[in-house]
């Protein structure tokens, strides 16, 4: 689904270039969720912005559905956050005007797609984050929780083959982030999409089938979750040995 090869990227900081990410390669398969962790400043969000073409990576190659993404291409940089990548932040990104419905039709209107389908994707996709019954609130009317629910079922609503999710679960109380891991594992199962997540909570990353720990730009360790064994003291121990 999703191959990233040798990606670097640095920021300059007055005279000096830092470096973020350093020569990174990873891999996630179709239905597969993996779990980004480390430190702040480690490169996660850097990580995922390069992917999604929010930033350019100064090295290296992304493959998405075994096609070469041409990010020097702004309308390819366009079509695919349009088509192939559903974001989830951690903040949200409402747009504060519009209605619960209107905020997940956008896709669609931005995509000029009009009609019955649609109508029908955005209203299952609300009742299946448990939000139909405020499709007609504003954002302001919302709880963080609810805000959140609601930017996922956006991100969602053209079945991208992949999705981006930064810190879903930061600003939302324990149930509704138990919810959330619940339907970003079920969607990515279900649809066959990749899920590549970051997130700094042992509890929700425990969801993914992998977890990656990146320090310093570079991933330096990974666990597998079989699903047959406890993970979390695990990754506990793995957050410690690499004092994150």
């Amino acid at each position: 689904m999703l191959t990233i090869q040798s990606l670097s990227k640095s920021y300059r900081l007055g005279t000096n270039e830092v470096p973020v990410l350093r020569d990174l390669s990873l891999d996630v398969r179709a239905g597969e969720m993996v779990a980004i962790m480390g430190p702040s400043g480690s490169g996660k969000t850097t990580l995922l912005n390069c992917i999604s073409g929010i930033d350019l990576a100064d090295e290296g190659t992304v493959y998405l559905q075994g096609k070469l993404v041409d990010y020097h291409s702004e309308t390819e940089r366009t079509q695919l956050r349009r088509l192939k990548i559903g974001m989830v932040f951690q903040f949200f990104n409402l747009i504060p005007t519009l209605t619960v419905r209107e905020n997940v039709m956008l896709p669609f209107l931005i995509s000029g797609i009009r009609g019955n389908q649609p109508v029908q994707r955005v209203q299952a996709l609300l009742e299946e984050v448990g939000m139909s019954q405020r499709s007609d609130h504003l954002p302001f009317q919302l709880s963080g929780g609810e805000m959140q629910l609601v930017s996922i079922a956006r991100a969602l609503a053209q079945r991208p083959a992949l999705l981006l999710a930064d810190e879903p679960t930061g600003n939302v109380n324990p149930h509704i982030g138990r919810s959330i891991m619940e339907i970003l594992r079920a969607t990515a199962k279900r649809e066959n999409s990749g899920l590549l997540m970051v997130t700094h909570s042992p509890e929700h990353a425990a969801w993914a089938d992998r977890i990656c720990f990146l320090k310093d730009g570079s991933i330096v360790d990974e666990l597998r979750h079989d699903g047959q064994r406890e993970v979390l003291a695990p990754i506990h121990a793995k957050l410690l040995a690499l004092e994150i």
